[in-house]
């Protein structure tokens, strides 16, 4: 899969991972979880990514469609067990995500104790805007974090309350994972979530980072 780039070029998509709960907001709001818990990663596979202005198909298996807004991370440079003050260096760019989530099936997943795949991991889950290179916009540690659906402000934040910054996220993940070029990080959601039905416009907005517009479809069958 690729993504786009501001400079209309694309960017080969190899893995998308997502940080759960780095926001204490979102955390209390979900009732889960200790505020200073290692950051803990989940994936998405390629194929959920939705380019912006694209369509997000209603979900089979669900009655509670979910938004959250997020800062995408996108990887340049390789490495393992990168070092938190090197960790900067392996970034390509940034760009506005969405974590579309199966709300209710990953809150019953959770309860027996079972993977959170059917609550995540599925078709067209994972929207996400043009990649804003590095070189033009720095490394965003602060900036207004929104979402609006239908021009209702749903989401806001700042990216500068994630628990886990964008080095300590790279530094955290690449101990477990071997970090490759063209791997999306999505790097968690603050307060405000909630659910959407077809028809509704989703608006995704982080800093001055181009803004991700979708829609959601119909039910897939």
């Amino acid at each position: 899969m690729q993504a786009d780039t501001v400079d209309g070029s694309t960017f080969k998509v190899r893995r998308i991972y997502c940080v759960g709960r780095n926001y204490v907001a979102h955390i209390h709001e979900m009732k889960e979880g200790d505020e200073r818990d290692p950051p803990f990663f989940f994936q998405k596979p390629p194929n959920a990514l939705v380019r912006d202005h694209g369509t997000v198909p209603y979900p089979p298996l669900t009655e509670d469609l979910q938004y959250e807004v997020e800062l995408v991370v996108a990887i340049g440079k390789g490495g393992r067990n990168i070092a938190l003050s090197d960790a900067l260096e392996h970034v390509f760019g940034y760009a506005v995500g969405l974590d579309m989530t199966r709300r209710d099936r990953q809150r019953e997943a959770g309860r027996k104790g079972l993977p959170w795949e059917i609550g995540k991991s599925f078709d067209y889950s994972a929207p996400c805007g043009a990649i804003c290179p590095a070189a033009k916009v720095g490394h965003p540690a602060t900036g207004a974090i929104r979402l609006l659906v239908d021009g209702r402000l749903r989401q806001d934040s700042d990216i500068s309350l994630m628990i886990w910054k964008t080095p300590e996220i790279i530094a955290n993940l690449s101990r477990q994972y071997e970090l490759q070029p063209g791997d999306l990080i999505f790097t968690g959601t603050p307060a405000g979530v909630g659910a959407v039905v077809p028809g509704e416009r989703l608006e995704a907005q982080v800093g001055t980072l181009p803004v991700l517009t979708v829609e959601i479809g119909p039910l897939r069958a």
